[in-house]
Parts: structure tokens; sequence; C-alpha cells
């Protein structure tokens, strides 16, 4: 098997990092996408999700349901946080010659991805539930309805990249797997022809 075929194994560690080729990867993309929905979920939720009508104790916008808005801001919160990280490793990804690591890496992102695609899910039905229930006569729809819509939609989008991020590492552990199977089990002998 040729070295460059692969992109996987030590053929290809140790190789000059391409920005450009990089930037242009859909994993890169998505990466970078899903740290800005989970930006625009906390920055909605934390500016304007909670309102103070009628006391000085500030409620949360959906339903006044305190829950609502911390599972929020925990959520974009980590995967922002995750983002981030995650974009790093796939900087260095290139570098790591050890299949077994890279085996390691792709498992640990493929089960943090599924995880995150699942709490972004049930995030999103749990502030859409919420807010279906918000009347104008709970609290002031007009003040902070916007961040309300904003936190649900960017919430929908980010099971959305999440999804395909989980995706696209399957296929990743995938191509780690073939590589590693090709690597161990020896090459059949050629058949002698019978003449």
């Amino acid at each position: 098997m040729d070295a460059k075929a692969g992109s996987f194994g030590a053929g290809r560690a140790g190789a000059a990092f391409d920005p450009v080729s990089f930037i242009r990867e859909p994993r890169t993309i998505l990466r970078v996408l899903s740290w800005v929905f989970s930006m625009v979920v906390f920055a909605s939720i934390i500016n304007e999700g909670y309102v103070n009508w009628g006391s000085e104790r500030l409620h949360c916008i959906f339903n006044k349901n305190y829950d609502a808005c911390n599972y929020g801001v925990s959520i974009a919160m980590v995967a922002f946080l995750a983002s981030v990280a995650l974009l790093v490793l796939d900087v260095y990804f290139p570098q790591i010659s050890s299949v077994r690591d890279r085996r390691r890496i792709v498992l640990l992102e493929l089960a943090f991805s599924g995880l995150w695609t699942f709490l972004w899910f049930v995030g999103f039905c749990f502030m859409a539930n919420q807010w279906s229930q918000t009347t104008a006569d709970v609290l002031p729809l007009e003040q902070a309805a916007d961040a309300a819509r904003a936190a649900i939609a960017f919430s929908f989008f980010s099971i959305l990249t999440w999804g395909y991020l989980c995706l696209l590492t399957l296929s990743r552990f995938k191509n780690i797997a073939f590589v590693e199977e090709q690597r161990l089990l020896p090459k059949p002998a050629p058949a002698l022809a019978l003449a």
C-alpha cells in the first residue's frame, strides 16, 4: 500500500501543516460553525434570557423555568470549549504516527460528538417546549423574545453540525480500522496457476 494513498499512520506523520487545505476541510468548517452556534446560544441566554418583571429577582424567559436556561448555558459552554479543543486536536492529528493513538482519539471524538448531538437535541426540545408554554401574562415577551428564539434556532443548528461531525468521525474511524487491518493481516500468497 502506498504511504501517501492513506492519510493515516506513519506515512503521513510529520508532514508540513497546510493551513489552506485545513480550513477547507468539512470537519474544520463544521467545528467553527459549532463553535459559533454555541456562542450564540450562550450569549442569547446570558444577555437577554433573564428578565425581572414585578420583582428584583431575575426570571428565565423560558416559562420561568431556570432549568431550561441553565441547561442551555451549560451545554453551550461545554460545546464552545470542546469545539476549540477538538479543532486544536485536528491540527495536531496528522502529526500522530501511532495508529493506536489515532484510533483512541477518533473513538473519543466519536463518543463526544454523538453525546453532544443527543444533548443538543434534548436542549432544543426542552427550550422549545418551555418557550411554547410561555405566555405574555407570565413574562413580558417583547423584552427577550428574539433571544429565546435565537437560542432555540441555534440549538437546532447545533444538532445538525454535531450530527454531521459524528458521521465524519465515523468515516475517519473506518479508515483507521482499515489501515490497521492492512498492516496486521499478512498478504495472501499468489495463487499458482495449473497449466
